[in-house]
């Protein structure tokens, strides 16, 4: 204040008068700015409010932004849109160019395959096989058929019937094992075939367990060759069947007992590398030894063999049981 004071020659009186002068329009100038910045935010309200009452400006403002989004970035489309009747006719049109006729498959216990017409068949039937190998799968079925290759590793290799050329009984076959590219170290130990993946896989293990898996759990909408985790590997599998429906099987134990399991009775899954269920009860260093299909014409009296919970022990061959039947196993 003494600064306005002498260079204006005015006293105090006269300075702080000049002073309030300035800031009363400061503040007024602040005012008249904020009160303005109101007005206009009320406004923007209303017209925000305006246009949510109203769903056509609201679609209006959304495909305004859109075109200009799309104006400023965008880009022609770098990859193909693909939708599920065109693979329906994609495939459809490659089942159409893949020969339908009869054939037989045979998959031996070396993992060797042979696919051989009918009218082959009835020149020839005797097998070549490698030395001390045997045919421990024959199917009746057609060139269109799916093939699942399950290997000693738990995986499954996919391949077709008419991937693989005609043959004649006289011939060794395709290993599968080359054809397919399998690891090293794995071998095939059970083919599966199908068209539609319906029915079920079975699975019976050293322990004791059994898993059944719905044969769907292995489509896959793409073309993939190689699924792992095909079956668990907790404990060595003893065997394994491909069935439309539920059935009943007849299994071995080391400890001399045998127990018919209906599959009923094991809870389907569709996780491919399940455990499964305890089906038969085995005590100390014993283990499920054999499995197969089985027919009541197997034992004198079925019903001695059969149990109605899971799991159970089984019994022991009955004396009408021992030896001829003993064989079937």
């Amino acid at each position: 204040m003494p600064n306005l004071m002498i260079g204006f020659g005015i006293d105090e009186i006269q300075a702080e008068y000049v002073a309030e002068i300035k800031l009363r329009h400061l503040n007024r100038e602040y005012i008249l700015k904020r009160l303005d910045e109101v007005e206009k935010l009320e406004a923007e309200i209303a017209e925000m409010e305006e246009t949510l009452k109203s769903a056509r400006r609201v679609k209006s403002i959304i495909i305004d932004e859109l075109r200009a989004v799309a104006k400023k970035y965008g880009q022609p489309r770098r990859t193909t849109l693909i939708y599920a009747t065109d693979l329906e006719e994609e495939k459809e049109a490659e089942e159409d160019e893949v020969p339908d006729y009869p054939c037989t498959l045979f998959f031996t216990a070396e993992g060797y395959f042979k696919k051989i017409t009918p009218q082959s068949l009835r020149m020839s039937s005797e097998h070549k096989l490698k030395e001390g190998d045997r045919i421990i799968q024959t199917i009746e079925t057609n060139n269109r058929q799916e093939l699942l290759f399950f290997t000693s590793a738990g995986t499954v290799y996919k391949s077709r019937a008419a991937d693989f050329a005609d043959t004649k009984a006289s011939a060794m076959g395709d290993f599968v094992g080359s054809k397919l590219g399998f690891e090293p170290g794995e071998s095939a130990v059970y083919m599966a075939i199908t068209t539609d993946y319906s029915g079920y896989l079975v699975f019976f293990f050293e322990n004791g367990k059994a898993a059944k898996v719905e044969l769907a759990s292995y489509a896959t909408k793409t073309n993939r060759r190689k699924l792992i985790g095909a079956f668990s590997d907790k404990s060595p599998l003893v065997a394994m069947f491909q069935i439309p429906e539920d059935r009943e099987f007849f299994l071995a134990s080391t400890a001399g007992r045998r127990l018919v399991v209906h599959t009923g009775a094991i809870a389907v899954k569709t996780t491919r590398n399940t455990q499964g269920v305890q089906a038969m009860t085995l005590k100390g260093q014993h283990r499920l030894e054999s499995v197969v299909p089985f027919e009541n014409e197997m034992v004198a009296k079925p019903a001695r063999y059969r149990t109605r919970t899971l799991p159970a022990a089984g019994a022991l061959l009955s004396a009408e049981d021992v030896g001829e039947q003993m064989s079937l196993l």
